[in-house]
């Protein structure tokens, strides 16, 4: 029995003290805290937390997850879990929480702070919300309860038709929307304008955030759920199906090298450019990728404005491969006189022209792949290096050696 009440009393010191840890960090990382618990733990944590942390670390559990949390949870956190994870993964409804200061147009104001007055003592409140028959019609800001004259009621103070989400809507749909309204909240509404809730202004870019970090590890593979703390084994099952695909657009690479292994084994200086050539072509569509991956976050590029990325990358391409042809030309000049390689001019005019080829067909792949990806309904930065690799290598040595074969075979 005392063994019993001991190990009680263990298990409730591990949860106050995860309570803390979890309280103290971003919500990525408690979630990645709490996963490793049991259900009972994580509901006894979640309970223990205040109603928008709660809200925060529940959004990055798995959807598996959240569904089994949800009859262990109070009824007032499992009510609101269970809506939540009936809106899409990755929605505007997965972050929201409960709208409290909402009232009628016809309330006056002085009754509607009263209200106000002990939901703040718990719960920021930045503003209230005003709805006819669920149907949100206008915003009040704190501000405005406080300097308002006696007998106002809400409709002579608020906004009317205010800013608002829509609850299915996807997070990046929702963060172009807000990019350029920095306020601390927004009110998240149906199809038809009925209030559902709110989102806090700060979880939407701090989500936005995690999914700039994720950005570059998508592009070669990484999922974005994995973190410091994954196990080995996620890990394993994250990155090698990627690694798989990797390895195959390595072969195709391979593939075309050995369609010209005659003209290597004729024109043995063209194997030492070989790296050089990849590499260059790879940089310059980087670059482009770059370029196209961050205005596609930052909703920069419009519709009809892909042509004009397209043909500005191509200009960039053809003109950094000019000059950097021009140097590696002249290297290779050298390096042809040095080994008494035949026909040393021709070789470097072969490695200007395919060098600035490649780095224009590299530069337009940068702004093609992600388009083509995003067109398809993929993620354009999934994995989209990989790609992006496969093509430049293509290119590049194809066009290397295919000018060699014509040109001096």
């Amino acid at each position: 029995m005392q063994s019993e009440v001991e190990a009680e009393e263990i298990d409730h010191t591990r949860i106050r003290q995860l309570t803390i840890a979890v309280s103290r960090r971003a919500p990525l990382d408690g979630c990645t805290l709490l996963e490793r618990e049991n259900n009972l733990v994580i509901s006894e944590v979640l309970e223990r937390l205040d109603e928008t942390m709660a809200v925060r670390v529940l959004s990055c559990l798995s959807n598996a997850r959240q569904l089994e949390l949800v009859p262990l949870l109070s009824k007032d956190l499992g009510t609101h879990l269970d809506q939540n994870i009936s809106y899409p993964e990755g929605s505007v409804g997965r972050f929201m929480e409960s709208a409290h200061a909402v009232f009628s147009p016809n309330v006056l104001v002085t009754d509607a702070v009263e209200q106000i007055r002990p939901i703040a003592d718990a719960l920021q409140v930045t503003y209230a919300y005003v709805t006819d028959k669920g149907k949100l019609v206008g915003l009040v800001a704190m501000r405005e309860m406080l300097f308002a004259s006696p007998g106002n009621t809400m409709s002579d103070i608020m906004v009317i038709e205010p800013f608002h989400l829509i609850v299915d809507a996807p997070h990046e749909d929702a963060m172009k929307a807000v990019v350029r309204r920095h306020y601390p909240s927004y009110p998240v509404c149906d199809g038809e304008g009925i209030l559902l809730g709110i989102v806090r202004g700060y979880i939407l870019f701090e989500q936005q955030t995690y999914e700039l970090t994720a950005q570059a590890g998508r592009m070669v593979g990484v999922e974005k759920e994995e973190r410091l703390n994954t196990p080995w084994l996620k890990s394993f099952l994250f990155r090698h199906p990627w690694l798989q695909l990797n390895l195959l657009t390595a072969f195709m690479a391979g593939a075309v090298v050995g369609l010209f292994e005659d003209t290597i084994q004729q024109i043995v200086a063209l194997a030492a450019f070989l790296p050089v050539l990849a590499g260059q072509s790879g940089n310059t569509g980087c670059q482009a990728l770059a370029i196209t991956l961050r205005s596609m976050t930052l909703n920069e590029l419009k519709p009809g404005m892909e042509g004009g990325l397209l043909r500005k990358e191509a200009v960039l391409g053809m003109s950094n491969g000019l000059l950097v042809g021009l140097t590696a030309g002249a290297a290779m000049l050298g390096y042809a006189f040095l080994n008494d390689a035949a026909e040393p001019l021709m070789l470097g005019g072969i490695i200007l022209v395919a060098m600035t080829a490649s780095c224009t067909i590299s530069g337009v792949a940068g702004v093609l792949i992600p388009l083509a990806m995003r067109r398809v309904g993929a993620d354009p930065a999934t994995a989209s290096t990989i790609f992006l690799t496969t093509a430049t290598d293509v290119v590049s040595m194809g066009a290397m050696l295919g000018l060699a074969t014509i040109i001096m075979l």
